[in-house]
């Protein structure tokens, strides 16, 4: 899947990937209609250090949790 291109596809692709590996309980957070794609870079950014590093600590997971929230839409 090429994510380079700011779509509402590869947006939800992101997020439920991302929930996966954060472990997100409460799904509602990573609702895609509540992220805007002007915000699609900062969440790749996000994504990616998450894909790459592989495993998160417990505090690093809240803290990319956190991230995701200030992306949100208000």
């Amino acid at each position: 899947m090429n994510l380079k291109n700011p779509t509402k596809e590869n947006l939800e692709f992101m997020l439920t990937d991302l929930a996966d590996r954060l472990s997100v309980v409460n799904r509602g957070l990573m609702d895609v209609e509540d992220y805007d794609l002007n915000k699609y870079m900062d969440i790749k950014f996000m994504y990616d250090i998450v894909v790459q590093k592989g495993s998160l600590s417990a505090l690093e997971t809240q803290a990319f949790i956190e991230e995701l929230g200030k992306v949100r839409k208000n």
